[in-house]
């Protein structure tokens, strides 16, 4: 099991979330938390993935992002 955690900023949720919906959507991820943070509206999604290689790919895709930054880590 893997968490996923995407952050940007405001204006880069603004310009690319539609882009970022339709990464989400192809993969088999559970939305664990999504939040707009207080102040400068920053974005965090977490999700959970079982599969590794899943992860660095919908990483990967989203890094192509402008303004977005990614982590993963084991659950």
């Amino acid at each position: 099991m893997w968490r996923l955690t995407i952050k940007c900023s405001a204006e880069s949720w603004e310009i690319h979330s539609k882009t970022f919906k339709a990464i989400a959507a192809k993969y088999p991820a559970t939305l664990l938390s999504s939040k707009k943070m207080k102040g400068d509206a920053q974005r965090i999604m977490e999700y959970q993935l079982e599969d590794v290689n899943e992860v660095e790919e919908f990483i990967e895709e989203c890094l192509t992002l402008n303004g977005f930054t990614g982590t993963f880590e084991s659950l």
